[in-house]
């Protein structure tokens, strides 16, 4: 089942570092990757939404761009509208931080209708109380796993008992940053050690069918990518499905490493085959 598994798992994050492509390079790799058309990408473009109007000033008229609009403060804006107002865009996802005693408000805030929203911990130690306070709304949990300093990395406990806790708020998870291999490894560049993203599908996997959180921790340590290849490709199809109704994308500066290694460990997605579990369009009412 690791067609179902891997679909539709990598957004196009192809601005933001490290790669940090200028806004022209990212579309026409964008492009690129559309008329390539592989089914382990979502085919959705990330970006701030103080850049829409960048973005909007290179599109040609043929361009048809899903894009996930990135909100940096948890401050309101009409994302969707500008985006509505530009029929060469469509608005496929909203990801926003905001602390625990803002939620409500930031989820209703980001609100457009029939666009799943993501919000993130500003504090990343509060992921797991968020997965929680999260329940019941529609909204999904973005959980960060890197940056540009060793210390934006979290440790592999947080990132189980976020999981854990999404799991079982029902929560789903699409992750960010430092994902830039398959396999937990580290930079040789930076000595940063970086998570893998087949360890958080591997992880969530576990998370899903209800293990602890030193059980999903185990499986963000694992460094040995056939051992996790195996422990993947082992997944009947319900459990291949509860693993996406949990963690649902990530986004990556690089579209063809994800690709490339998932071949390299035997995994391919099937063409055709599509993620689960996308958040429901949020209700201002349940809030």
């Amino acid at each position: 089942m690791t067609g179902a598994l891997l679909a539709d798992l990598v957004d196009d994050a192809g601005l933001f570092p490290p790669t940090a492509l200028p806004m022209a390079a990212a579309l026409e790799r964008h492009r690129a990757d559309l008329a390539a058309g592989d089914p382990m990408l979502t085919h959705r473009f990330l970006c701030p939404a103080a850049r829409l109007g960048e973005l909007r000033g290179l599109l040609t008229a043929d361009d048809r761009i899903r894009v996930g609009v990135i909100l940096s403060d948890g401050a309101p804006h009409d994302c969707a509208a500008v985006v509505d107002a530009d029929p060469r865009l469509r608005l496929a996802l909203i990801e926003t931080p905001c602390t625990l005693a803002a939620v409500d408000r930031v989820v209703y805030a980001a609100t457009a209708p029939g666009v799943p929203v993501y919000v993130e911990a500003a504090d990343r130690d509060e992921g797991p109380r968020l997965a929680a306070a999260l329940a019941g709304t529609s909204a999904g949990l973005k959980i960060r796993c890197g940056g540009v300093r060793a210390e934006l990395f979290p440790s592999a406990e947080l990132i189980a008992a976020a999981l854990v806790a999404a799991a079982e708020a029902g929560v789903p998870v699409k992750a960010t940053a430092g994902l830039h291999h398959a396999v937990r490894h580290t930079d040789p560049a930076t000595g940063f050690l970086h998570h893998g993203y087949l360890n958080l599908v591997v992880a969530a996997a576990r998370a899903a069918a209800g293990a602890g959180a030193a059980e999903v921790a185990a499986a963000v340590l694992v460094t040995d990518g056939e051992a996790l290849a195996s422990e993947a490709a082992a997944l009947g199809p319900d459990a291949t499905a509860a693993t996406r109704s949990l963690f649902v994308a990530y986004g990556s500066c690089s579209t063809a490493t994800p690709v490339d290694e998932a071949a390299a460990l035997g995994l391919s997605p099937a063409v055709g085959a599509a993620a689960h579990g996308r958040p429901r369009t949020i209700d201002p009412a349940s809030l």
